[in-house]
Formats: structure tokens, C-alpha cells, sequence
């Protein structure tokens, strides 16, 4: 008879690589290990806007992000600065799909012109995915960036000149 079948198996504690770009290879391991969203004693689950909010604020905090969402978003969101009683939607150009264990994430912007949109795109994939990683525990599978606009630093001053004619 041998030893070995009575011994109980180590569980490991090494990160699962999940082969996703962008991503550390630790994040199922957390997701499965660390951060307990489906445990024996229960279960976590993370709303769709939670995870859009977090997406929408590691957005803003790129350089090179005028704005978020496309035309129509971003004029609700001028329409919804105005009105008194409503503030600014965190989660405006943002759409999530969140599972138990992973999360996709499509965001708009508007860049600012002169920024490399390619080194703009990637700087906002590893944002979001660190926030929504660290923060939820949940694998972020992909982040879709489309950018809508270009926004030039000479548009706003246009609104400040003196009318033409008086």
C-alpha cells in the first residue's frame, strides 16, 4: 500500500498565467486565491457599474484624454453639467461586461492633438486594467479603446475672442 494516498495535495499559490496582453499573469490567481469572489462561504459580486466607474476614472487620469465618450455621450454630459442637482457621469464612453471572474472593457475618448494615439491607447489598457485588477480582483480579459475625436487646444479659445461686430 503506499503513503501517498492517505496525504492530502498542497494547494499552490502561484499565479495562473491567463495569457492575456497587458496583463501580470497574477490576476486569476488573486481572483481565485486572494480576493475570495467564489469562496465556500460565499459569493462576491461585482456590479457592471462599479467596474465602469473605476474603467471611466483610470481613464480620466491618462494625459492626452480630453474626454470620454462619443459625440452624443459627451453632449448629455455638457446638458447634465448644466442642470442644477446632477453631476458629471463617471462611467460616460464606458461599457463593461462583467463575469464572475473577468471583465471586458470598451471606452471612448477624445484625444488631445499631438498625442501618439497608439502610445495614448496602451497607456489607458494598462490603467484600466491595474485599477479594475487591483481593485476588484477581477482578470480584465480586454480593453477596447476607440478614440471619436481629436480635440485641438485652439477650440476653446475661439469661444473666449471678441465678437466681429458690436
Amino acid at each position: 500500500m503506499s503513503d501517498t494516498t492517505n496525504r492530502p495535495q498542497a494547494a499552490t499559490a502561484e499565479p495562473v498565467s491567463t495569457g492575456s496582453p497587458g496583463s501580470s499573469g497574477k490576476s486569476l490567481a488573486l481572483a481565485k486565491n486572494d480576493s475570495s469572489l467564489v469562496g465556500e462561504r460565499g459569493k462576491t459580486a461585482i456590479s457592471d457599474i462599479v467596474v465602469a466607474k473605476i474603467a471611466g476614472i483610470a481613464t480620466r487620469e491618462i494625459d492626452g484624454v480630453y474626454d470620454v465618450g462619443g459625440a452624443t455621450e459627451r453632449v448629455v454630459g455638457k446638458v447634465r453639467d448644466v442642470l442644477p442637482g446632477t453631476a458629471t457621469s463617471t462611467t460616460q464612453g464606458i461599457n463593461v461586461e462583467v463575469g464572475e471572474l473577468q471583465a471586458a472593457v470598451d471606452v471612448s475618448i477624445v484625444a488631445d492633438y499631438g498625442v501618439a494615439i497608439h502610445q495614448l491607447a496602451a497607456a489607458i489598457r494598462r490603467n484600466v486594467i491595474a485599477a479594475i485588477e487591483q481593485m476588484t480582483g477581477l482578470e480584465v480579459t480586454e480593453v477596447n479603446v476607440t478614440v471619436h475625436d481629436i480635440h485641438f487646444g485652439d477650440d476653446d479659445e475661439s469661444v473666449d475672442e471678441e465678437p466681429r461686430v458690436q
